[in-house]
């Protein structure tokens, strides 16, 4: 059975910084498609930021230069370091490994 749990979330002012974790329990996680996605209240599901087994990255236009995600194959955990924050980026983030499952999610909220 998959595990994912994300952690790192909190409240922080516009123009700061956090970092957030996944941590994941599957077989063979390096071999793995993991992504963080984010839902605002009202408002359908978005795709954040995605990393493959090649370490190769997409992100959402939204976030590209401000947010970056990474894997330690190591600690079966994927990060996504977001840097300045803007009140539009407050919103539920969870992780996603790609055919196995998500987790509950970790809130997020950048006050103006």
């Amino acid at each position: 059975q998959v595990q994912v749990v994300e952690s790192g979330g909190g409240l922080v002012q516009a123009g700061g910084s956090l970092r957030l974790s996944c941590a994941v329990s599957v077989r063979y996680f390096d071999d793995k498609v993991v992504a963080w996605n984010r839902q605002a209240p009202g408002k359908g599901g978005e795709l954040v930021a995605r990393i493959d087994r090649w370490f190769s990255t997409t992100y959402a236009d939204s976030v590209k230069g401000r947010f970056t995600i990474s894997r330690d194959n190591a600690k079966n955990t994927v990060y996504l370091q977001m840097n300045s924050l803007k009140p539009e980026d407050t919103a539920l983030y969870y992780c996603n490994v790609f055919g196995f499952g998500r987790g509950q999610g970790t809130q997020v909220t950048v006050s103006s």
